[in-house]
Protein backbone atom coordinates (compact mmCIF):
# COMPACT_ATOMS: atom_id res chain seq x y z
CA UNK A 1 0.00 0.00 0.00
CA UNK A 2 2.65 2.38 0.96
CA UNK A 3 4.85 1.66 -1.91
CA UNK A 4 1.42 2.10 -3.96
CA UNK A 5 0.73 5.88 -2.32
CA UNK A 6 4.68 6.54 -3.15
CA UNK A 7 4.28 5.45 -6.72
CA UNK A 8 1.02 7.71 -7.39
CA UNK A 9 2.65 10.91 -5.42
CA UNK A 10 5.75 10.31 -7.88
CA UNK A 11 3.90 10.67 -10.80
CA UNK A 12 1.89 13.81 -9.64
CA UNK A 13 5.69 15.23 -8.81
CA UNK A 14 6.99 14.19 -12.29
CA UNK A 15 3.60 15.64 -14.19
CA UNK A 16 3.98 18.66 -11.89
CA UNK A 17 7.09 19.19 -13.04
CA UNK A 18 7.04 18.13 -16.88
CA UNK A 19 4.04 20.97 -16.48
CA UNK A 20 5.91 23.88 -15.11
CA UNK A 21 9.12 23.10 -17.76
CA UNK A 22 6.99 23.00 -20.96
CA UNK A 23 4.61 25.71 -19.73
CA UNK A 24 7.83 27.63 -18.73
CA UNK A 25 9.03 26.78 -22.38
CA UNK A 26 6.18 27.59 -24.25
CA UNK A 27 5.76 31.33 -21.99
CA UNK A 28 9.22 32.28 -22.55
CA UNK A 29 8.70 31.67 -26.88
CA UNK A 30 5.22 33.16 -26.63
CA UNK A 31 6.26 36.43 -24.91
CA UNK A 32 9.67 36.36 -27.63
CA UNK A 33 7.34 36.60 -30.70
CA UNK A 34 8.53 39.80 -32.89
CA UNK A 35 5.82 39.15 -35.62
CA UNK A 36 2.33 37.89 -35.84
CA UNK A 37 -1.15 38.31 -34.05
CA UNK A 38 -0.10 37.42 -30.66
CA UNK A 39 2.94 39.63 -30.94
CA UNK A 40 0.85 42.37 -31.62
CA UNK A 41 -1.55 41.45 -29.22
CA UNK A 42 1.26 41.56 -26.29
CA UNK A 43 2.63 44.75 -27.79
CA UNK A 44 -1.00 46.18 -27.41
CA UNK A 45 -0.90 45.22 -23.79
CA UNK A 46 2.45 45.65 -22.58
CA UNK A 47 4.49 48.24 -24.64
CA UNK A 48 2.95 50.66 -26.99
CA UNK A 49 2.45 53.95 -25.47
CA UNK A 50 0.68 55.83 -28.72
CA UNK A 51 -1.11 59.09 -28.39
CA UNK A 52 -3.87 57.70 -30.27
CA UNK A 53 -5.35 54.07 -29.91
CA UNK A 54 -7.83 52.03 -32.22
CA UNK A 55 -9.91 49.40 -29.90
CA UNK A 56 -11.90 47.02 -31.77
CA UNK A 57 -12.17 43.77 -33.83
CA UNK A 58 -11.55 43.03 -37.46
CA UNK A 59 -13.20 45.77 -38.63
CA UNK A 60 -10.88 47.75 -36.55
CA UNK A 61 -7.56 46.27 -37.11
CA UNK A 62 -8.67 46.81 -41.26
CA UNK A 63 -10.21 50.26 -41.48
CA UNK A 64 -7.98 52.37 -39.64
CA UNK A 65 -5.01 53.59 -41.47
CA UNK A 66 -2.57 54.22 -38.77
CA UNK A 67 -0.33 55.98 -41.37
CA UNK A 68 -2.72 58.54 -42.81
CA UNK A 69 -3.81 59.13 -39.06
CA UNK A 70 0.04 59.79 -37.77
CA UNK A 71 0.80 62.17 -40.38
CA UNK A 72 -2.16 64.44 -40.83
CA UNK A 73 -2.59 64.58 -36.65
CA UNK A 74 1.08 65.03 -35.61
CA UNK A 75 0.99 62.25 -33.08
CA UNK A 76 1.79 58.31 -32.60
CA UNK A 77 -1.08 55.89 -33.50
CA UNK A 78 -1.40 52.13 -32.59
CA UNK A 79 -4.22 50.12 -33.82
CA UNK A 80 -5.12 47.49 -31.55
CA UNK A 81 -7.45 46.12 -33.05
CA UNK A 82 -7.87 42.09 -33.01
CA UNK A 83 -10.43 39.67 -35.42
CA UNK A 84 -12.60 38.08 -33.88
CA UNK A 85 -12.33 39.89 -30.63
CA UNK A 86 -15.04 41.88 -29.09
CA UNK A 87 -16.11 43.70 -26.03
CA UNK A 88 -14.72 41.74 -23.29
CA UNK A 89 -10.93 41.67 -25.10
CA UNK A 90 -11.59 45.27 -25.88
CA UNK A 91 -12.08 45.99 -21.87
CA UNK A 92 -9.08 44.19 -21.00
CA UNK A 93 -7.05 45.83 -23.07
CA UNK A 94 -7.83 49.03 -22.03
CA UNK A 95 -7.75 48.36 -18.12
CA UNK A 96 -4.34 46.96 -18.94
CA UNK A 97 -3.11 49.94 -21.36
CA UNK A 98 -4.73 52.63 -18.42
CA UNK A 99 -2.53 50.80 -15.85
CA UNK A 100 0.36 51.92 -18.08
CA UNK A 101 -0.26 55.75 -19.07
CA UNK A 102 -2.91 57.86 -20.65
CA UNK A 103 -3.01 58.05 -24.39
CA UNK A 104 -4.14 61.49 -25.63
CA UNK A 105 -7.21 59.99 -27.67
CA UNK A 106 -8.35 56.59 -28.59
CA UNK A 107 -11.17 55.12 -31.03
CA UNK A 108 -13.35 52.36 -30.44
CA UNK A 109 -14.93 51.01 -33.66
CA UNK A 110 -18.29 49.12 -32.19
CA UNK A 111 -18.62 46.23 -33.79
CA UNK A 112 -20.76 42.39 -32.05
CA UNK A 113 -23.88 42.36 -30.50
CA UNK A 114 -24.71 42.77 -26.73
CA UNK A 115 -26.40 39.18 -27.44
CA UNK A 116 -25.09 36.13 -25.64
CA UNK A 117 -22.92 34.17 -27.78
CA UNK A 118 -20.94 31.83 -26.18
CA UNK A 119 -17.87 32.13 -28.45
CA UNK A 120 -17.57 35.78 -27.22
CA UNK A 121 -16.33 33.75 -23.98
CA UNK A 122 -14.56 30.93 -25.36
CA UNK A 123 -12.33 33.22 -27.12
CA UNK A 124 -11.17 34.68 -23.71
CA UNK A 125 -8.51 32.13 -24.22
CA UNK A 126 -6.27 34.48 -26.06
CA UNK A 127 -6.16 36.31 -22.19
CA UNK A 128 -4.75 33.71 -21.10
CA UNK A 129 -1.22 34.18 -21.12
CA UNK A 130 -1.53 37.57 -19.85
CA UNK A 131 -3.66 35.76 -16.34
CA UNK A 132 -0.74 36.04 -13.89
CA UNK A 133 1.45 38.59 -14.89
CA UNK A 134 -1.95 41.41 -15.15
CA UNK A 135 -3.71 40.99 -11.93
CA UNK A 136 -6.14 43.64 -13.89
CA UNK A 137 -7.80 41.58 -16.55
CA UNK A 138 -8.14 38.25 -14.75
CA UNK A 139 -12.06 38.67 -13.65
CA UNK A 140 -12.42 39.81 -17.51
CA UNK A 141 -10.78 36.34 -17.93
CA UNK A 142 -12.77 34.19 -15.12
CA UNK A 143 -15.99 34.90 -17.34
CA UNK A 144 -14.82 32.26 -19.88
CA UNK A 145 -15.74 29.19 -17.31
CA UNK A 146 -16.55 29.05 -13.40
CA UNK A 147 -13.58 26.37 -13.67
CA UNK A 148 -10.71 28.95 -15.34
CA UNK A 149 -8.85 30.46 -12.35
CA UNK A 150 -8.33 26.12 -11.21
CA UNK A 151 -7.11 25.07 -15.36
CA UNK A 152 -5.09 28.45 -14.88
CA UNK A 153 -2.61 26.72 -11.66
CA UNK A 154 -1.27 24.64 -14.92
CA UNK A 155 1.71 26.73 -17.01
CA UNK A 156 0.96 25.04 -19.84
CA UNK A 157 -2.80 25.13 -19.70
CA UNK A 158 -2.64 28.98 -21.29
CA UNK A 159 -0.53 28.20 -24.41
CA UNK A 160 -2.22 25.10 -25.19
CA UNK A 161 -4.08 26.46 -28.34
CA UNK A 162 -1.19 28.54 -29.55
CA UNK A 163 1.62 26.15 -29.90
CA UNK A 164 1.76 26.33 -33.77
CA UNK A 165 1.49 30.06 -34.25
CA UNK A 166 4.45 30.26 -31.38
CA UNK A 167 6.55 28.22 -33.81
CA UNK A 168 5.65 30.27 -37.03
CA UNK A 169 6.01 34.17 -35.16
CA UNK A 170 9.39 32.90 -33.63
CA UNK A 171 10.63 32.16 -37.44
CA UNK A 172 9.55 35.10 -38.90
CA UNK A 173 11.24 38.02 -39.32
CA UNK A 174 8.87 40.50 -39.52
CA UNK A 175 5.50 41.17 -40.86
CA UNK A 176 4.56 41.78 -44.26
CA UNK A 177 2.22 44.73 -44.80
CA UNK A 178 1.68 45.66 -41.51
CA UNK A 179 1.88 49.39 -39.77
CA UNK A 180 1.60 50.19 -36.29
CA UNK A 181 -1.15 47.31 -35.79
CA UNK A 182 -3.08 48.37 -38.91
CA UNK A 183 -3.15 44.82 -41.55
CA UNK A 184 -4.68 46.24 -45.12
CA UNK A 185 -6.80 43.84 -46.69
CA UNK A 186 -6.05 44.09 -51.13
CA UNK A 187 -9.17 41.85 -52.50
CA UNK A 188 -12.01 43.71 -54.32
CA UNK A 189 -15.32 42.11 -53.39
CA UNK A 190 -16.65 40.04 -55.85
CA UNK A 191 -19.35 38.46 -54.02
CA UNK A 192 -23.23 39.62 -54.99
CA UNK A 193 -24.71 42.15 -52.84
CA UNK A 194 -27.46 41.74 -50.68
CA UNK A 195 -30.71 43.77 -49.71
CA UNK A 196 -30.92 46.04 -47.07
CA UNK A 197 -31.47 44.75 -43.73
CA UNK A 198 -33.13 44.84 -40.33
CA UNK A 199 -32.01 43.92 -37.43
CA UNK A 200 -34.15 45.66 -35.35
CA UNK A 201 -35.85 42.76 -33.15
CA UNK A 202 -35.04 43.07 -29.20
CA UNK A 203 -33.20 40.14 -27.82
CA UNK A 204 -32.09 39.32 -24.04
CA UNK A 205 -29.15 41.24 -23.23
CA UNK A 206 -26.07 39.69 -21.98
CA UNK A 207 -25.18 41.62 -18.78
CA UNK A 208 -21.60 40.67 -18.96
CA UNK A 209 -21.23 42.22 -22.16
CA UNK A 210 -23.49 45.25 -20.98
CA UNK A 211 -20.94 46.12 -18.01
CA UNK A 212 -17.82 45.57 -19.80
CA UNK A 213 -18.87 48.12 -22.39
CA UNK A 214 -20.31 50.89 -19.89
CA UNK A 215 -16.74 50.15 -18.08
CA UNK A 216 -14.96 50.85 -21.64
CA UNK A 217 -16.71 54.71 -21.61
CA UNK A 218 -16.90 55.17 -18.38
CA UNK A 219 -13.04 54.67 -17.77
CA UNK A 220 -11.85 57.19 -20.38
CA UNK A 221 -14.45 59.57 -18.85
CA UNK A 222 -12.64 59.04 -15.71
CA UNK A 223 -8.97 59.73 -17.32
CA UNK A 224 -10.32 62.43 -19.61
CA UNK A 225 -9.24 60.49 -22.31
CA UNK A 226 -11.27 61.91 -25.36
CA UNK A 227 -12.93 58.65 -26.98
CA UNK A 228 -14.87 58.67 -29.92
CA UNK A 229 -17.07 55.27 -30.78
CA UNK A 230 -17.57 54.62 -34.76
CA UNK A 231 -20.17 52.21 -36.57
CA UNK A 232 -18.15 51.49 -39.69
CA UNK A 233 -18.94 50.99 -42.99
CA UNK A 234 -20.77 47.97 -44.69
CA UNK A 235 -21.01 47.37 -48.48
CA UNK A 236 -24.91 46.49 -47.73
CA UNK A 237 -27.25 49.06 -46.22
CA UNK A 238 -28.82 47.91 -42.46
CA UNK A 239 -32.01 49.96 -41.66
CA UNK A 240 -31.85 49.66 -37.67
CA UNK A 241 -29.82 47.33 -35.51
CA UNK A 242 -30.95 47.09 -31.77
CA UNK A 243 -27.13 46.29 -31.19
CA UNK A 244 -25.93 49.61 -32.56
CA UNK A 245 -29.35 51.42 -30.90
CA UNK A 246 -28.00 50.46 -27.35
CA UNK A 247 -24.09 51.78 -28.21
CA UNK A 248 -25.83 55.05 -29.07
CA UNK A 249 -27.82 55.54 -26.07
CA UNK A 250 -24.93 54.18 -23.56
CA UNK A 251 -22.85 56.79 -25.54
CA UNK A 252 -24.92 59.65 -25.15
CA UNK A 253 -25.54 58.93 -21.07
CA UNK A 254 -21.69 58.74 -20.90
CA UNK A 255 -21.57 62.19 -23.17
CA UNK A 256 -19.57 60.25 -25.83
CA UNK A 257 -19.62 60.94 -29.38
CA UNK A 258 -21.02 58.34 -31.38
CA UNK A 259 -20.84 58.28 -35.64
CA UNK A 260 -22.53 55.85 -37.66
CA UNK A 261 -21.32 55.56 -40.56
CA UNK A 262 -22.39 52.07 -41.49
CA UNK A 263 -24.85 53.38 -44.20
CA UNK A 264 -22.33 56.49 -45.49
CA UNK A 265 -23.45 56.64 -49.64
CA UNK A 266 -19.82 56.42 -50.47
CA UNK A 267 -19.19 52.93 -49.42
CA UNK A 268 -22.24 51.59 -50.09
CA UNK A 269 -22.46 48.63 -52.60
CA UNK A 270 -19.21 50.31 -53.91
CA UNK A 271 -17.41 46.74 -54.52
CA UNK A 272 -13.91 48.43 -55.24
CA UNK A 273 -13.89 49.79 -51.69
CA UNK A 274 -14.44 46.13 -49.92
CA UNK A 275 -12.40 43.26 -49.35
CA UNK A 276 -15.73 41.00 -48.37
CA UNK A 277 -18.83 42.47 -47.27
CA UNK A 278 -18.10 44.23 -44.28
CA UNK A 279 -14.46 44.96 -44.40
CA UNK A 280 -13.08 47.65 -46.31
CA UNK A 281 -10.14 47.04 -48.69
CA UNK A 282 -6.96 48.93 -48.34
CA UNK A 283 -8.79 51.89 -50.99
CA UNK A 284 -11.92 51.66 -48.83
CA UNK A 285 -9.63 51.60 -45.65
CA UNK A 286 -7.52 55.32 -47.36
CA UNK A 287 -10.90 56.88 -47.80
CA UNK A 288 -12.35 55.88 -44.29
CA UNK A 289 -9.55 57.07 -42.39
CA UNK A 290 -9.58 60.07 -44.02
CA UNK A 291 -13.18 60.97 -42.88
CA UNK A 292 -12.04 60.04 -39.59
CA UNK A 293 -9.47 61.95 -39.21
CA UNK A 294 -11.34 65.23 -39.60
CA UNK A 295 -13.28 64.07 -36.47
CA UNK A 296 -10.34 63.84 -34.46
CA UNK A 297 -8.62 67.11 -35.52
CA UNK A 298 -12.12 69.00 -34.74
Amino acid sequence: MKKYLLNIFTGIILIAIGDFVIGSTLRHFYFEQKTGVLSRATYSIEETNADILIFGSSRANHHYDTKIIEATTKLSAYNAGRDGHFIFYQTALLRATLKRYTPKFIILDFAGTFEFRQIDYDRLSSLLPYYKSHKEIRDIVELKSPFEKYKLVSSIYPFNSTVSTILVSNVRTKDENVYNGYTPLYRDFKGTLISPTNESNKYEIDQNKYRAFKEFLQLTNEKKIPLLVINSPRIYRKEKDFSVQLCKELCKKYNIPFKDLSNDELFINNKSLFDDATHLNYKGATLFTEKIVKFITE
